[in-house]
């Protein structure tokens, strides 16, 4: 599934997705061909290298006359960010950021205005190499070697209702084209190599509506911390203690799960499993979006957030069920803005979910296929868990997510995740346990302040019954080797994100896959990836 970044993304506020169609250059539509001339006239332009920001002071008590119904024109100028707000997570480097902050779009974006519009593309180009392969199934990563093109365009919109900080409404609407197809059509590994890609390669590449949300604060306190006005929330500042409520269409790792170095897979890096819990089943269609609710209390060092969504109603599909009594997801999320460093930023994070959809379990589709029932009514010749699903079946799980910065170029950053693991995977990818770490450092030290270099490593797992299931030839909504000699699926990825001018990034990716599909027979893999980022 595919999926766009939020509040994660380091230098502007940018989602992320997955999506589907050609990959051939000579088919790019008019807005990719925009963007690669782009491209190249960035190659030579001179990169932004400017020197270091003041500390920021306390929050500020405004006059209470500053929350009215305010109009244009009324409102003081909100006190500079105070490493309180729900930017503070951005765990940037401080005191090593230039006076004048480097320009990362082509187009300058109002502090304080009414509405937003601004855009973003996203081109990777991946290629893997030939492996060992003795055999493979339907689901199997081909072991060939090979390489595919994907490009996302997303076209953000917000309007302001008025300039109140205190009862703030924000109206959002996205559009969004993606197309372009993943390694062996996005099957055969947990933890895929390209967060822009979806597994259905058919979807087509009309644009289609990402996002559209009502965004409503309420403050409960005149003390103000600052934020970066951005498509999710134009407001310069917020209420230090508030609550924020959403209704609409979203994807949510937008606002939940959260890591500075490791969520943006726009300037980052580019695996489903490093920049997503892999254990996070999270509800979404094939896109990666949903329809629900959430609403979240923000405190000086501290937050809490809750909501409902619509689940997929088959495993991985484009349609969402919209029968909430049978089939909804909840989430929820406990953040603690502390560095586990002294004089040092830090945030940890608590996820929970727990999803109810029409879905199956492993251990009933092996019993009924190792005794005969289901080759007898169905004639299957391998066991089929799409047989067994059961309406209001629950899937839940647990995750923790952690970042940390070291130095004033250094943050490392952490993930684990768990679910019961005996209900199929449904909506993200086919993990049932996850432990990550890793790290990302800023190019200060050779004059590329806004340049990141990261390293990352994670092992994802599944389950006996699920182990057992693909091993008898069993087929996920990704995996299915026909045989399965188990083993965890090990993952190492690094990158290198060059600034190259405004609003034009290029980063060089390469990813080692140990035991691709969780199977020791096959494998190792490498991956490398260049990309190509414009911020309009």
């Amino acid at each position: 599934m595919f999926r766009a970044s939020g509040y994660r993304h380091n230098l502007l506020p940018q989602p992320r997705s997955h999506a589907a169609a050609h990959n051939r250059i000579a088919v790019l539509p008019p807005l990719l061909k925009c963007v690669l001339v782009l491209s190249v006239s960035a190659l030579v332009a001179p990169a932004q290298q400017p020197a270091a920001l003041p500390s920021a002071p306390s929050p500020h008590d405004q006059p209470a006359f500053l929350f009215a119904q305010a109009g244009p024109g009324q409102l003081a100028p909100a006190p500079p960010q105070d490493g309180i707000g729900k930017k503070s997570t951005d765990m940037s480097p401080v005191g090593h950021e230039p006076n004048d902050p480097p320009i990362v779009s082509m187009a300058p974006h109002p502090d304080d205005s009414l509405w937003w519009i601004s855009g973003q593309a996203n081109i990777i180009l991946q290629g893997d190499l030939p492996f060992h392969s003795p055999y493979q199934g339907k689901n199997s990563f081909i072991p060939r070697g090979e390489y595919k093109t994907s490009m996302v365009g997303t076209l953000y919109t917000a309007l302001r209702r008025n300039h109140s900080i205190r009862y703030n409404t924000d109206f959002i609407f996205d559009l969004e084209a993606a197309e372009g197809r993943g390694l062996s059509e996005a099957f055969g590994l947990a933890g895929f190599t390209n967060l822009d890609v979806v597994r259905n390669p058919n979807l087509g590449k009309v644009p289609y509506i990402a996002r559209y949300q009502i965004h409503q604060v309420f403050g409960f306190t005149n003390k103000t911390t600052s934020q970066e006005s951005g498509f999710f929330a134009l407001a310069p500042s917020v209420p230090l203690r508030r609550v924020e409520v959403r209704i609409g269409k979203l994807t949510l790792p937008d606002f939940f799960d959260v890591n500075g170095p490791g969520s943006d897979s726009h300037l980052q890096f580019m695996n489903w499993t490093v920049d997503n819990n892999g254990a996070w089943d999270y509800a979404a269609d094939t896109r990666g979006y949903t329809v629900g609710g959430m609403a979240e209390y923000d405190d000086r060092v501290w937050s809490i957030r809750y909501g409902i969504f619509a689940m997929p109603t088959v495993a991985n599909g484009i349609d969402l069920d919209w029968a909430f009594s049978r089939a909804h997801a909840q989430n929820g999320e406990f953040e603690l803005r502390h560095g586990l460093v002294p004089k040092r930023k830090g945030v940890q994070r608590l996820l929970f979910y727990a999803n109810r959809a029409h879905m199956g379990t492993y251990r009933e589709a092996i019993d009924d296929f190792l005794n005969g029932a289901d080759t007898a009514n169905f004639g299957v010749t391998v066991p089929t868990i799409t047989l067994h699903e059961h309406f209001s079946a629950l899937k839940y799980g647990v995750g923790y997510n952690t970042e940390q910065e070291m130095t004033e170029n250094l943050r490392v950053f952490g993930r684990f995740g768990w679910n019961e693991g005996q209900h199929e995977s449904f909506a993200y990818t086919e993990v049932d346990q996850t432990v990550e770490l890793g790290a990302d450092y800023a190019g200060t030290r050779w004059r590329r302040p806004v340049d990141k270099i990261g390293l990352v490593a994670v092992s994802n797992a599944i389950k006996a019954d699920h182990q057992e299931y693909l091993k008898l030839g069993g087929l996920g909504f990704l995996l299915g080797d026909g045989a399965l000699n188990y083993g965890r699926e090990n993952i190492v990825e690094g990158y290198y994100t060059w600034h190259a001018w405004r609003g034009m990034f290029y980063s060089f990716d390469v990813q080692h896959i140990s035991n691709p599909g969780y199977n020791r027979d096959r494998g190792p893999v490498w991956v490398g990836s260049v990309r190509a980022h414009v911020d309009f």
